[in-house]
């Protein structure tokens, strides 16, 4: 009979999460991954199968946890523009804080490995599709309630919304000034008002 493991799966993919974050999926060797992950070269293969299924399995992870934490407010019934301001506001305070240099893991896969990794843009498709969708439900809310403009394009707008959060990341993971992070928001959910900041030269 064989005995128990001496690891929980999800703490193996958690600490994974972290080293990817960090480092991304090429930059991290099978030794790294040994080394952080607290188990030997043998325990790992026989849990995940090979590097790329652990990969995979810390999108997985990921998605289910912490995108699902980080988009619950434009997925919830009663996401309005309210919602996405402050949410705009929430993405931006990232580059102040811990995740400065890090980034969202998605999103940095998404700009790494969704071209050459089939696997990687299984999960990347999937979290732009999320993202989207919940930015399309929070706009029908908020166009119903006054707050956007009945000319208003949703599907552009939520993809606009979904394609600068990605971008708000990449300048996370680039350390980017948080001024300049925060400036990127603004400028992005004035397009509530139909009216772009650059465009309409308001402050």
């Amino acid at each position: 009979m064989a005995g128990e493991k001496g690891y929980k799966r999800e703490m193996l993919l958690d600490r994974a999460i972290e080293l990817f974050r960090r480092q991304g999926y090429s930059a991290t060797s099978t030794a790294e991954l040994v080394a952080e992950l607290g188990v030997n070269r043998k325990s790992m293969y026989a849990e995940f199968g090979s590097k790329q299924q652990l990969f995979e399995a810390a999108l997985e992870r990921y998605s289910a946890i912490h995108l699902s934490r980080v988009l619950s407010p434009i997925e919830a019934p009663d996401a309005n523009a309210a919602t996405i301001r402050t949410a705009f506001d929430g993405y931006a305070s990232a580059s102040e804080g811990r995740f400065a240099g890090l980034g969202c893991l998605m999103a940095n896969t998404a700009v790494e490995r969704a071209a050459l990794d089939p696997g990687a843009a299984r999960f990347v498709d999937a979290y732009l599709d999320r993202m989207t969708k919940g930015f399309r439900r929070a706009l029908e809310n908020a166009r119903a309630e006054g707050d956007v403009d009945e000319s208003a394009d949703l599907d552009d707008l939520a993809a606009n919304f979904a394609m600068v959060v990605v971008g708000i990341s990449a300048l996370i993971r680039a350390k980017a000034p948080p001024a300049l992070v925060y400036a990127a928001g603004r400028a992005t959910v004035s397009l509530l008002d139909g009216e772009p900041r650059a465009l309409a030269g308001t402050t």
